[in-house]
């Protein structure tokens, strides 16, 4: 067996300062090679395109948007690049171009947890000094989504928050606490129903399901810096005690445990489950003319500890490409994302507003009778963790919130091994 040579402490106390200078120095040009490419094309006008997922709206409501600003722009065109449906694809295609520094993507729209990221790496373009924006009108918690140690990164495009579907013909008045809802779990029993249920698939769902528990009890994951981890707290474990108990003593029927949101839905709409904890996109076919509880439910924000819960915030912001050659058309086109009149059209789609007068628009609530729930479930909404280390901090969530409804692990386990899994997210 050959062995490798192992160097003496004399020789590698010699190798220290070179190499620490070398990755200073390398640290050093990585940072000076991003602040000249923000600093680029900052004044530059022309056609930009614009890259989301599938629009798929009933109305069309990206399309309509990016005509409505063609419509007034003839040389500042707008391409809309498609992407597909699927989130995984999506978010590959943007970090493929981004790492090739490709200026065929101007400005894309990021799903909320990947801003931070995105910020990080100095893919998108900080929104300060001329590249201010006026977010006075919005709704503070989708701002906040898009906000990176202290600096705003995106514009919120659309917004969205988890609700509390009930049974009005059983409850009348919704729950405003776990406890409240709890307390009514009997009369389910007695209608031979579920009391409760959510989305606890091993999936992005359950992350979503589990942090919303824990930040209504006060707990959290990640410090301001997006990388210290805070869930090791008698808050978080007040949180998830709340689902554990719930599964253990059948306020949640056991196949939740296997329910993402069409299952979820369909148990609902089926007059299976008193309460369901949902997104607004679930309004449509509970209210069908199919659902077997169309007439006989009601929507609320979600409950919480004392009062009204933490919805996770989902949703889209815009992005400036770092790499665009035309950035202040690409600002211009942000700004008009977030007026009156883009965001009603975006309303109009489905898609929850970012703007607060949106929800107060008598046409739309006809239309659209969840939307002032909707408007306070955002109002007290969390964003996901916001960290650049997203997609292993949401692993380091889920797998240990699985482990503790299945009964393989302790509340205290499972919480610490978030700790321990938020750690070394970012090693």
């Amino acid at each position: 067996m050959a062995f490798k040579k192992v160097p003496s402490l004399r020789a590698a106390l010699v190798l220290w300062p070179i190499a620490l200078l070398t990755v200073t120095f390398a640290t050093a040009c990585n940072t000076s090679d991003t602040d000249e490419q923000l600093g680029r094309n900052q004044d530059g006008r022309g056609p930009i395109t614009y890259v989301e997922g599938k629009d798929t709206t009933e109305t069309g409501a990206v399309k309509q948007v990016i005509d409505n600003w063609n419509a007034t722009h003839p040389d500042e065109q707008v391409t809309y690049k498609e992407q597909s449906n699927d989130a995984s694809a999506q978010y590959d295609d943007l970090v493929e171009h981004m790492r090739a520094k490709s200026s065929d993507y101007d400005v894309v729209a990021l799903d909320v947890p990947w801003t931070a990221e995105f910020a990080a790496k100095g893919w998108i373009q900080p929104l300060e000094d001329q590249f201010a924006i006026d977010t006075s009108p919005l709704l503070s918690p989708p701002v906040a989504s898009a906000t990176y140690n202290g600096t705003l990164y995106a514009a919120p495009r659309n917004t969205n928050g988890g609700l509390l579907f009930y049974r009005k013909d059983l409850v009348p008045v919704p729950p405003r606490t776990w406890a409240e809802m709890r307390a009514s779990c009997p009369l389910a029993r007695d209608n031979q129903i579920g009391c409760y249920a959510g989305q606890f698939a091993p999936y992005e769902g359950l992350t979503v399901n589990t942090a919303e528990v824990i930040n209504a009890f006060g707990g959290t994951f990640v410090g301001t810096d997006g990388r210290t981890p805070t869930v090791n707290s008698p808050q978080s474990r007040a949180g998830l005690e709340q689902l554990v108990d719930a599964f253990r003593v059948g306020d949640i029927p056991r196949e939740a445990i296997t329910f993402q949101e069409p299952e979820s839905g369909a148990a609902f709409n089926q007059g299976k489950l008193m309460f369901l904890r949902s997104w607004p996109s679930t309004y449509g076919d509970a209210s069908s003319e199919a659902s077997a509880v169309k007439d006989k439910f009601g929507v609320a924000p979600l409950p919480g500890d004392t009062g009204i819960g933490a919805s996770t915030l989902g949703g889209y912001n815009a992005a400036i490409s770092a790499y665009s050659e035309n950035k202040a058309t690409a600002l211009d086109f942000l700004k008009y994302l977030i007026s009156e009149e883009a965001q009603h059209i975006i309303a109009s789609g489905a898609l929850p507003s970012v703007r607060a007068s949106i929800y107060d628009d008598p046409a739309l609530i006809a239309k659209m009778p969840y939307l002032p729930a909707l408007k306070d479930s955002i109002a007290s909404a969390v964003p996901r963790p916001v960290t650049p280390f997203y997609p292993a901090v949401s692993k380091a969530i889920q797998d240990n919130a699985y482990a503790a409804l299945t009964g393989t692990k302790s509340v205290n386990d499972a919480i610490i091994g978030m700790q321990k899994g938020i750690e070394t997210a970012g090693s």
